[in-house]
């Protein structure tokens, strides 16, 4: 490891780490010119958009300031356009190396339609840019290192996966993807879940931990346990660890350069702790005076990186001062050009506000996706449906690639090559058989961890593989939850449709299976139903299952496919397997049973349920019940729904998740505000009781709605 930085907290950095400086080899005068004119020039942008923001000419801004000597030092050697780059907000020094201008900083902050990173939708220095090889960064801290893990996943599935279109250009055997965090950030679950699979599948990965010491206010020793980040991972396996001063930029060189060079040698993932100093605030809404002391304020200072810079510059004979002082006064000229270039540039449309929420070239709920099923053909179940389709997309497609908890048959090949063992294939074997097909590098299992399944897959997929990942139980999804609302849905719309993920997530919904109990019936669909980006699909049968799983796969947007575990294996539910390019529309649903009386909005565990309780109503009361399986809530077809509305006059809307702000509520609020007076009766709605789904079955069959409930709500509405 390189020379310790930190050992005693914030004593020992408020006097600084002793540099180790090694000497210059490799780097030019040029070079160095060159590094400190980028350093420069990073910093002068910071000190023009405070300038800007005190002016009200822009709405925030965050510095990079104290960090430019590392993060120059990596850009020089990483590879724009060739390499991978997850970058944090503290970047913007890395971004210039690479290629980025000032103009396109001030751009973003002017938050102008021109900025080439998202046209006025995300906050400036969260960096994109497609030609760099950076995807868009969003403001959550941690989430992007699974991002890049998954990124770095993605090169090496296309150098092991054959069939894969013109691979050869989507991969370098060399390859490095870069992700950079603050130390604070080290903090978050992800940052460690990140290391995990880094480190177990030697991804081609530089960590590089920037450390300021400051998490905003709250310092590294309340951070970390003993204020040592590089000490605490320094034991994972196959991780180079080093640490050097990034505020000395050979000293940063050098090391980044150890590190850069053990990771295209294909030795696995290296980790660079970085120290370096904030001297600005977190932010524009900070004020660094409130909780740093003036001392530890003036020890900072003297490591600036760019006074050490210019001492090395001077003390080397490389310039002289008048020398830099013309360098500072061009990097202020280009500077101030670039700022007022931008406040002169257009802001977005008002008219465009709504666009890119999903693709506008894919329409999953398009008649393109309208397609005939195959009749003939043995009965299959919903699992089998679904495994079948699975199998025939992995055939059509070798960009998919499938994992999550236990979904591959043996992760040991001693296990796969015992006879009589026929593997796991996921705990409803959904994905039995699969990894025996396609292969380790194309079905694996992950860690027993959910952000890291959905923050991988997110990478993958900006990489442009088809990930179709398993969370094996719906109640278990919440820790990969900011993946999903913050990162996967918003990836189009924040990046301005430069970047996509379109990730399908498999996973079992739902109760109605004795023993589930709290934690494996729950059912809050409409919680992703207000995920702008992202589709939500709940089929009710095996024919249904294999189009929008098919539809899913093959459309451009995420889509959360929720299979309700109790229809995995209902004889009722069965059918003829409908074939390879079956397809279902999104937003269309289908009309189960019609009629004329009571119409019931339905989908999933309650279409059965609620097409016995029609034919119950119209045996014993006459009443005639159409029922409509929506299919998808997101989208919702809300034509058959007003069609159906008009028509009956008598609406219930039947669902098993809870009652308070289920999807129903919603669709009871639509019809009451654009339909209302088509309506003989009030809307009802039936489902589960506002508590958690209990183990007993008493107590279950209580809570969950059945046949029973749904016939009550019609005959309520049908004599109102």
């Amino acid at each position: 490891m390189k020379a310790s930085t930190l050992a005693n907290g914030a004593a020992t950095r408020a006097t600084g780490p002793k540099s180790l400086t090694p000497g210059r080899a490799g780097l030019s005068p040029d070079d160095l010119l060159a590094a400190y004119r980028t350093m420069l020039l990073s910093r002068k942008i910071d000190d023009k958009e405070i300038q800007l923001r005190n002016g009200g000419k822009i709405f925030f801004q965050i510095s990079g300031a104290g960090h430019e000597a590392v993060l120059v030092a990596a850009g020089t050697q990483l590879r724009p356009g060739y390499d991978w780059f997850f970058p944090y907000y503290r970047d913007r020094a890395l971004c210039l190396t690479l290629g980025m201008s000032p103009r396109d900083m001030f751009l973003a902050a002017v938050g102008s339609s021109e900025d080439p990173a998202n046209g006025g939708r995300q906050m400036p220095s969260h960096w994109s840019s497609r030609p760099l090889n950076i995807p868009s960064q969003s403001s959550c801290v941690g989430t992007h290192c699974l991002h890049g893990v998954g990124c770095a996943e993605a090169g090496l599935v296309y150098s092991r996966v054959e069939g894969i279109e013109s691979r050869e250009t989507r991969y370098h055997t060399d390859q490095v993807t870069y992700v950079s965090i603050g130390e604070g950030g080290t903090s978050e679950g992800e940052f460690w879940e990140s290391l995990n699979t880094a480190c177990t599948s030697k991804a081609p990965v530089l960590f590089l931990v920037q450390d300021n010491g400051y998490a905003i206010s709250v310092p590294v020793e309340v951070q970390t346990p003993g204020g040592d980040i590089s000490r605490l991972v320094s034991s994972f396996p196959g991780l180079l660890v080093s640490r050097c001063d990034g505020t000395d930029y050979l000293a940063s060189y050098h090391t980044l350069e150890e590190a850069i060079a053990y990771i295209r040698a294909g030795k696995g993932p290296a980790f660079v702790h970085a120290t370096v100093t904030r001297p600005y605030s977190h932010s524009h809404s900070d004020d660094e005076r409130w909780y740093k002391t003036p001392a530890e304020r003036e020890a900072e200072a003297r490591r600036d990186p760019l006074v050490r810079m210019r001492q090395l510059l001077l003390d080397e004979g490389i310039a002289t001062d008048d020398e830099l002082a013309e360098m500072l006064t061009a990097a202020e000229r280009q500077v101030n050009e670039a700022a007022d270039s931008a406040l002169e540039a257009p802001k977005p449309d008002p008219s465009t506000a709504a666009l890119y929420v999903y693709s506008p070239d894919v329409d999953p709920s398009s008649s393109r996706f309208d397609a005939k099923p195959r009749t003939e053909g043995a009965l299959e179940t919903m699992v089998g449906a679904l495994n079948q389709t699975l199998k025939d997309e992995m055939a059509r497609d070798a960009r998919i690639v499938v994992f999550g908890q236990d979904v591959a048959d043996a992760s040991r090949r001693e296990a796969l090559e015992t006879p009589g063992l026929t593997g796991k294939g996921g705990v409803f074997r959904v994905t039995l058989g699969l990894q025996r097909l396609y292969g380790e590098h194309r079905v694996f299992n992950s860690p027993l961890a959910e952000a890291n399944i959905i923050g991988r897959a997110i990478g993958m997929a900006l990489r442009g593989l088809k990930p179709v990942v398993e969370i094996q139980f719906f109640d278990y999804i919440w820790p990969g939850f900011m993946q999903i609302r913050d990162e996967l849905s918003m990836m189009r719309y924040r990046s301005n449709n430069h970047w996509s993920c379109p990730v399908v997530i498999r996973v079992p919904i739902g109760g109605y299976l004795k023993g589930g109990a709290p934690y494996h019936s729950q059912s809050a669909v409409a919680i992703f139903a207000q995920c702008p980006g992202i589709r939500v699909v709940v089929p009710s049968n095996a024919q249904d299952a294999a189009g929008l799983l098919r539809t899913a796969i093959r459309c451009d947007d995420p889509v959360l496919f929720c299979e309700p575990k109790h229809l995995y294996r209902q004889t009722y539910n069965k059918g003829p397997y409908p074939g390879p390019d079956y397809t279902v529309p999104f937003g269309k649903a289908s009309v189960v049973r019609d009629g004329h009386d009571v119409v019931v909005f339905t989908w999933g565990a309650l279409v059965q349920r609620s097409v016995f309780a029609a034919q119950q109503a119209q045996d014993h009361d006459g009443i005639s019940v159409a029922v409509v399986d929506l299919r998808t809530i997101a989208p919702c077809d809300w034509e058959k729904i007003a069609a159906y509305t008009q028509r009956t006059s008598r609406v219930v809307v039947a669902h098993e998740d809870q009652l308070t702000c289920g999807f129903g509520a919603e669709i009871a609020a639509r019809i009451s505000e654009d339909l209302f007076e088509y309506l003989d009766a009030p809307v009802k709605r039936v489902a589960a009781l506002d508590t958690p789904v209990a183990y007993a079955p008493v107590l279950e069959e209580a809570i969950l709605p059945g046949s029973a409930d749904v016939l009550a709500a019609i005959r309520s509405v049908a004599k109102y």
